[in-house]
């Protein structure tokens, strides 16, 4: 053989080593994306290379590995369910109380599930890998939280706080929190501007923060 001929081979064969490496990295950087959707780009945004932020999601999925999930029974799921239409039930009489109350209901049923609950930024962390959906949401709703804290919420803020409690919240949860409204029964129809003829006043609307 040549050395002409070594020398293409050689050539052949880095060529053909880097179109593996760089097919391995697309598809690893493709999981990443798949996996943790808005909070890539969050994450590459925030650091000072992509490769660095993929190394912190790639820490992220191993110390996601190392947690002890539990997933709820229904006897659970109904509790926490049953306890946020309580909670958010309340809101129109005392909504600073109600976010205060919401942030702890999340955060024990964070705990349940099996994940940290000390450092907020812990608990994204960890969230991040199978709730990364719904983290803009939480972190949302956590900022209001600190700020309603410091008496600097307006009413719309903290209805906003609860919306975005409860999506994290449902994610968690497996479903939607708030359960459908009971049928109602068979009746005199309602008169064009929404009263009952046998009641004289229209019908309630759900609570503000069902929407």
């Amino acid at each position: 053989m040549s050395p002409t001929q070594i020398v293409v081979i050689v050539v052949v064969v880095l060529v053909v080593a880097a179109l593996v490496v760089a097919g391995l990295t697309l598809a690893r950087r493709r999981s990443l994306r798949d996996r943790f959707g808005p909070e890539y780009d969050r994450v590459v945004a925030e650091r000072n290379s992509r490769a660095a932020a993929e190394r912190e999601l790639r820490e992220r999925e191993r110390r996601h590995a190392e947690l002890r999930l539990t997933p709820l029974d229904p006897e659970s799921r109904a509790r926490y369910a049953a306890a946020w239409e309580e909670l958010q039930a309340r809101f129109i009489d005392a909504p600073a109380e109600t976010v205060g109350d919401a942030d702890e209901l999340v955060t024990r049923l964070i705990a349940e599930r099996g994940y940290p609950t000390g450092d907020f930024s812990d608990q994204i962390a960890h969230l991040s890998v199978e709730h990364a959906r719904t983290l803009s949401h939480y972190r949302d709703a956590h900022e209001i939280h600190l700020r309603n804290s410091r008496g600097e919420a307006s009413t719309e803020d903290l209805r906003q706080a609860v919306v975005h409690y409860r999506a994290l919240f449902a994610d968690l949860l497996g479903e939607e929190p708030v359960r459908p409204r009971v049928p109602e029964q068979p009746g005199p129809e309602r008169q064009p501007d929404g009263r009952h003829p046998e009641r004289g006043r229209p019908e309630q609307s759900q609570d503000a923060t069902n929407r």
